[in-house]
Formats: structure tokens, C-alpha cells, sequence
């Protein structure tokens, strides 16, 4: 993931651009980026692998004026990029995942384009997507270029002279929210960055939809589609407590999902935890529905961790786990434990960084309760999970059943004895007494959405 945010005011928008951004932290942990418009278009971009966004940023400001900015927290590619085009010069920030970007690289480059932007070796994706919008003769014909090329999901900020046009993903795997203050607009990936800086939520964008915010306000250029496929894991994981999406809070989801983990749940339990930061909610939702003491067993130290999911290398991310997390021996010991996290993705943080954390201190006994069903699929339409090799439950179905071709329908269903093998499997692997995860079924009405306007690939394989 990346977060993104661009901001249109009457008077120098640098401050909201700045703190606006940052409230997208969260979402990437490897470059960040501003660009500003003030006659001409102004860019700068940092690494953020071993220090935040705000003291890369904050020496530079008073370089930067504009009444119209866009910024980004990126999980990968170095961005704003900048773009000499027929129709004019534009900055552009990217969030998502170009499922086809060899095949459109080759198509560009036959088109006798070259790239100039690389990403650890690699041709960066958001260039793929400017040099997109500059094959057309004009800004609109060039956003419908990419909006009908690309495979996976794209959705971006392109700032021109005109304005920032926002444009979510045609499917709306990821949210674009549009933000409203006296005599300014913003828009955000993350509807959290408004409360603190004066923002009311004037309009979520729908798939596909696209507008342009400027001196005059809001145009509406595209209505949105009814074809939606948000990612179910934005409330589980990925988003930040306090945004919301489709008009449903993050932090209810998860409070949600929690009291359904403690559904018929026979656990005897001193207390119930959660894995900082984003199983605290699931944790407080089970403990209040089971009846069961929260205690904070695990605390985060300090913000400027970051989240172990995110950066790239797994030595990097089993460091970030290690050092963010430490536990309270006077609450663990002798204590029989319901712990609660997002999901396993992998396995081997919760596995070292939490559950080992806990057995030293004294734990009795501990039941691992997890807010979503086993992760099956790498992820298509935002970079995250890669491979199968990645995932804790393929490995599990092939320690559990060796090189065996088996319908992974089998492990889909949590009634069916495989599945349930394969949570034996993981559980086992983990080192716990038990371990259950929220089915399908249950994830989705905690969501409150219809099953067909979610994003389930990881946990169903289909689209």
C-alpha cells in the first residue's frame, strides 16, 4: 500500500500538505514525496527506511510555496514523479498494483518511450502509469488510458495547472476520499488525516470515479461505476482505527470481528491481548464479549517503528517485530492468554516477536484468535504477500499433506477436516495451545458490506 494526499487552497497549502501526508504514515515505510504548483511544478522526494517523514521533510518546507500540492507515503517506487507531456507538465502519485507492468512497459517502449525513473534496478510503476496518461492528447483521454490498461488496481493524484484530478481504482480496491475546510479541499487515502487539520468528509469516491478540485471547487469529470471490490482487508489490517470507508469505521470492524472470534469459544482465559497496534481492537471486541479481563500484555514502543508488514525484506521487517514489541512480565506471568492479531501472514513475527515474548515471561497457557480467515493467495492489486512460498497456510498444507495436488477448496471451508489439519498445522508451527481464525463468513459481516462489492482474493483466490 501508499498513501496519498493532495490539497487545493486559497492561500500557500504547504503546512496541510505537510501534516496531511504524514497522516498516511502508516502505509509505507520505504519513500516519500512532495510535489507543490507555483508557476511551475516543485518535487522532492526521501528515502524513509530508517527515519520518519516529518524530519525528512520539515528543514525543507520553507522552500516549497503553492496553493496546490500532492503527496505520498509510498511502499515501493520513489514518487511524485513529473511528467513533460503534449498537453503540459504534471506531477503524479500512485497507490496499487500493475498486475501487467511487463507488458505495458513493452508496449510503451515499441511506442519509442523511455524510461527514466528506477526502483532498485526496476522501471518505477508510477512512471508506467504518467507515460500512460502522456501517450493521449489530453490530461482526461490519458487518466481513461490507464483506467482501461491496467491489470491489478491504480489509484492516483495527478497534479496539473489546472488542478488536482483524483481518480480511484476502477474497482475501488482502495479508497479516495474527498476532504473539505474553508476555502480548501483535500483528498486523502486515509479519512483520518482530516479531523486534526479542520477537514469534514464531503464525498468517498466511487470505482472508476474521477474529479478535479480547484480554485472553483469540485467538478465531478467521471461518475463512478457500480462495480466495486474494496479490499475487505483495509478494515482488518491495512487502515488506520480512525478512518472509514464506505461510511464504516475501521475501529468497529474490529471490535466487530472480535466479539465473533469470541462466538461459542470455549477458552478458560485469566485475560484477553492484542498484538499492537492493529490486534488491540480485535482483542478489546473479544474481551467485551466474552467477558474476560484486556490487558495490555505486549506494548509498542514508540510510533517510529513502524509496522512489520510493510517494508520489503523479511530480515528488516523480523528486526522491526523484534524491537517494537516489548512485554510486561508482571502482567503475563502465570497468566492463561487470549491473544488476538489481524492475521498470519507469514507467521514467523508472531511466532518470535510475540508468542516467544510471552512464554518467557510465564505465560501459562496461550490461544491465538485471528481477525481474518488463513491468507491462501498473494496479493494481485496491492504490494503485499508475493509469493505462495510466503504464506504461513501453504506451508502448512504442505507440511500437513506433503507434495500432494488437493483441492484448495478443501482448505477454504473451515468445517472441512483439512482445513482444519492445516490450522493444526500452523497452530503446531506457532508453538500455542490453540489457534482459531474468523471464517470468511463472519469477516464479512463484521464488514457490513455485500459479500459481491468486497475484495477477497487472499482468503478466496477469486476476484
Amino acid at each position: 500500500m501508499s498513501g496519498l494526499f493532495g490539497v487545493v487552497s486559497n492561500r500557500d497549502c504547504v503546512e496541510t500538505l505537510f501534516y496531511g501526508t504524514d497522516y498516511h504514515s502508516h502505509l509505507g515505510t520505504q519513500k516519500a514525496g512532495l510535489a507543490v504548483f507555483n508557476h511551475k511544478l516543485q518535487r522532492s522526494i526521501h528515502d524513509i527506511t530508517v527515519s520518519q517523514f516529518k524530519s525528512k521533510f520539515a528543514e525543507e518546507l520553507a522552500s516549497f510555496k503553492g496553493k496546490m500540492g500532492i503527496g505520498v507515503i509510498s511502499d515501493h517506487d520513489p514518487q511524485p514523479i513529473i511528467i513533460s507531456s503534449s498537453f503540459g507538465n504534471f506531477a503524479l502519485v500512485m497507490n496499487g498494483l500493475l498486475a501487467n507492468r511487463d507488458k505495458l512497459i513493452k508496449e510503451i517502449m515499441n511506442r519509442g518511450s523511455s524510461f527514466s525513473e528506477l526502483s532498485s534496478g526496476e522501471i518505477n510503476a508510477v512512471e508506467v502509469i504518467g507515460k500512460l496518461i502522456a501517450q493521449k492528447s489530453g490530461i482526461l483521454q490519458g487518466i481513461e488510458n490507464v483506467l482501461d490498461k491496467v491489470k491489478g488496481s491504480a489509484s492516483f493524484l495527478v497534479l496539473t495547472k489546472e488542478g488536482i484530478y483524483a481518480v480511484r481504482d476502477k474497482f475501488g480496491r482502495t479508497p479516495l476520499t474527498i476532504g473539505k475546510n474553508e476555502g480548501v479541499l483535500a483528498v486523502a487515502s486515509e479519512s483520518c488525516a482530516f479531523p486534526n487539520l479542520g477537514f469534514r468528509t464531503e464525498k468517498e469516491l466511487g470505482p472508476g470515479e474521477i474529479v478535479l478540485i480547484n480554485e472553483k471547487g469540485l467538478q465531478k469529470i467521471k461518475a463512478p461505476s457500480n462495480k466495486e471490490k474494496i479490499c475487505a482487508f483495509l478494515w482488518i489490517y491495512t487502515g488506520y482505527p480512525a478512518s472509514v470507508y464506505d461510511g464504516i469505521s475501521v475501529e468497529t470492524v474490529r471490535e466487530r470481528c472480535g466479539a465473533n472470534l469470541a462466538k461459542d469459544d470455549k477458552i478458560k482465559a485469566d485475560l484477553v491481548t492484542g498484538v499492537p497496534d492493529s490486534g488491540i481492537a480485535h482483542a478489546i471486541g473479544y474481551a467485551a464479549a466474552a467477558k474476560i479481563p484486556y490487558r495490555r500484555s505486549l506494548v509498542k514502543y514508540t510510533s517510529g517503528y513502524g509496522r512489520s508488514y510493510t517494508p520489503p525484506s523479511q530480515k528488516i521487517r523480523d528486526k522491526v517485530a523484534k524491537m517494537k514489541l516489548i512485554p510486561i512480565k508482571e502482567v503475563v506471568g502465570g497468566k492463561s492468554i487470549v491473544i488476538c492479531d489481524d492475521s498470519i501472514v507469514r507467521g514467523t513475527q508472531l511466532k518470535n516477536q510475540a508468542i516467544q515474548k510471552l512464554w518467557r515471561c510465564g505465560a501459562k497457557e496461550i490461544h491465538v484468535r485471528i481477525a481474518c480467515p488463513p491468507l491462501m493467495f498473494p496479493c494481485s492489486y496491492c504490494l503485499s504477500t508475493r509469493t505462495n512460498k510466503e504464506l504461513a497456510a501453504r506451508r502448512a498444507i504442505k507440511k500437513a499433506f506433503g507434495e500432494k495436488t488437493l483441492p484448495l477448496e478443501d482448505f477454504l471451508d473451515y468445517k472441512n477436516c483439512r482445513y482444519q489439519k492445516m490450522v493444526e498445522a500452523i497452530c503446531k508451527e506457532l508453538g500455542v495451545n490453540s489457534l482459531r481464525y474468523q471464517s470468511v463468513e463472519d469477516m464479512i459481516e463484521a464488514i457490513g458490506l455485500p459479500k459481491e462489492r468486497l475484495c477477497l482474493y487472499c482468503w478466496t483466490g477469486k476476484d
